[in-house]
């Protein structure tokens, strides 16, 4: 079966178990077995997204205005990310020196969680959105890091050796040798990656923010309204969706041949 037609299986599959859901879903708030007090109905959550969309908006904007501020800053955390996981990755990888004396402190700053970095983060660069790039930069950083390392270390040794015996040395033999043959792994990391910088977002706008879409399921829990909180939450799976299909769509644009 070709790549193209698992591809469009999977999707009519999922479609189907979405529409499945929602239906499900309106049936139960019809028959009132959900009622809107802990979870909300299609019709709180109509209403939530009227009240969003139109001006003042809600919790200090409209949804674009949530949406543009929760991209930016994801897109920022996540480029930071990529910008010093990959090449560190690939320094460690194929490096036995540099491995041993960033891996240790690697692997001692690596269990701690992101959001144990918040007072750290607010102390440093204060309740700006500097604080919420570092604390998704922390989350997204580990899968770059890890990902690139096992690429590198699994590049097949006859490869090294051969294109050293063709003179390759140093960053020549990293350019045209271990980075293409860890491509796949590297972008297996910068999905894992850019999906754990969406699922920190929310713990990042908690830091003073005057808009994202943390900020308005900060502010709809404290208003106890359930369907502004599926609404946005909502928006944030879709977004991170559609973040991670244009990333796989550059990954088949990049390695062609592992989509057949």
């Amino acid at each position: 079966m070709k790549a193209a037609d698992r591809s469009y299986r999977r999707a009519v599959v999922g479609a189907l178990v979405f529409t499945a859901a929602i239906v499900t879903w309106f049936g139960l708030a019809r028959a009132g077995v959900v009622t809107g007090g802990r979870f909300p109905t299609p019709d709180d959550v109509w209403r939530s997204a009227q009240q969003i969309v139109s001006e003042p908006g809600y919790a200090g904007g409209t949804l674009w205005q949530h949406v543009l501020q929760s991209v930016r800053l994801v897109l920022m955390g996540f480029a930071v990310a990529i910008g010093t996981g990959v090449p560190l990755g690939l320094l460690m990888g194929s490096s036995r020196r540099a491995d041993a004396l960033i891996g240790p402190v690697f692997s001692m700053l690596r269990p701690i969680p992101p959001l144990a970095w918040i007072p750290l983060a607010i102390l440093w660069l204060g309740l700006g959105d500097g604080a919420k790039i570092f604390l998704i930069w922390v989350s997204a950083f580990t899968p770059a890091l890890i990902n690139t390392y096992a690429g590198v270390r699994n590049v097949e040794p006859t490869l090294i050796e051969a294109a050293r015996v063709h003179g390759a040395r140093g960053a020549r033999l990293v350019r045209e040798v271990m980075v293409p043959g860890a491509l796949p792994m590297i972008f297996t990391g910068l999905r894992l990656s850019l999906q754990t910088a969406w699922m920190t977002l929310v713990a990042a706008e908690l830091v003073g923010a005057f808009t994202g879409l943390g900020k308005v399921l900060a502010t709809a829990s404290l208003d106890i309204n359930p369907g502004m909180i599926l609404f946005a939450m909502a928006w944030v799976g879709l977004l991170g969706y559609l973040s991670t299909k244009v990333l796989e769509r550059v990954e088949s644009k990049v390695l062609p041949w592992l989509a057949h």
